[in-house]
């Protein structure tokens, strides 16, 4: 099976990634949100339930089911993977997010991208530069220093917020499969053929353990948050899949870095109108100091592009 190469439109790219960057900034708070009245089995299984019959109905009416029939062993096997992490990274995330803070599970996700970065280079043979290099080196360091900062602040100490910490990662780890294995999948689907396969696998697996009953219970603010995090599933995660058909994997994981920012500012937003629905986050100057760095070498690893690719 070839290697997927991107189209070259790298400015659409990096909109592309932005946007999603923008939603999964915005979502720790819906979710932290609507757990207190929704288990996350039952909230997972609802958003992938909601994306299901969306992106179902609209490859119904492009016919687009019928391009599963070019897929070759190797590639079932890619796509099961792929629905398998993806599932995981949704049920580790949130079982992780119970038990800290949205800040804190945000930045622990970004090991996500890196990872995804590091498999780009070693599994695509994308390749950087030195300034790149530089780049991704000022990001980990950046989260280094953002995460110690939180780690000190006392937030939610003690072995429940350490073994959320581990869950989160483990989503990290497994998330950053999937999204090596849905790149190589676009060589012969679409992305949101590659995604309604994976909702609806995702729906019926979750089936058994979700209770669909307890959404019925839901009050309007907690009914508009669960809304949220259903609609955010489809512009995250299309928006991603597009950005990856444009733009190298590598290039598409430092931008979304940037999310532990961006959710920092959405729950001093949350904050602000509305203090009851969410704490203002504790950063200190070191804290600071490392999203300066996430910033700086977000923009470097992303902006600085190997010169010996022909990219519109």
């Amino acid at each position: 099976m070839a290697l997927h190469e991107p189209s070259g439109r790298w400015r659409l790219g990096l909109l592309l990634a932005l946007v999603t960057a923008g939603f999964w900034a915005t979502l720790p708070v819906a979710l932290k949100l609507t757990l207190a009245q929704v288990d996350p089995y039952t909230l997972t299984w609802a958003r992938f339930a909601f994306a299901a019959i969306v992106v179902g109905a609209w490859l119904t009416w492009r016919g687009e089911w019928r391009k599963f029939g070019a897929l070759g062993r190797r590639g079932w096997a890619m796509l099961w993977i792929a629905a398998l992490m993806l599932v995981g990274n949704y049920v580790l995330y949130l079982l992780g997010l119970e038990a800290t803070t949205p800040a804190n599970a945000q930045l622990l996700i970004q090991a996500a991208p890196l990872l995804m970065a590091l498999g780009g280079i070693v599994v695509f043979r994308e390749h950087f530069n030195a300034w790149q290099w530089l780049g991704l080196a000022a990001i980990a360091a950046g989260l280094l220093l953002f995460f110690g900062d939180q780690l000190a602040q006392p937030a939610a100490p003690g072995s429940r917020y350490v073994l959320g910490s581990v869950l989160v990662l483990l989503g990290a780890l497994v998330w950053a499969v999937y999204a090596l294995a849905q790149k190589q999948l676009l060589n012969t689907l679409s992305s949101f053929a590659i995604l309604g396969f994976i909702y609806v696998f995702a729906t019926l697996a979750l089936w058994p353990f979700a209770h669909p009953s307890t959404l019925l219970r839901l009050d309007a603010l907690h009914g508009c948050a669960l809304a949220y995090c259903a609609i955010n599933t489809l512009g995250a995660y299309g928006a991603f899949a597009e950005a990856l058909a444009h733009w190298e994997a590598s290039r598409v994981s430092v931008v979304l870095s940037l999310t532990p920012l961006l959710t920092v500012a959405t729950v001093e937003v949350v904050h602000a109108i509305a203090p009851a629905l969410a704490k203002p986050e504790r950063i200190a100057v070191i804290g600071w100091v490392g999203a300066a760095l996430v910033v700086a070498g977000s923009a470097v690893t992303s902006l600085m592009r190997t010169k010996s690719r022909a990219e519109g």
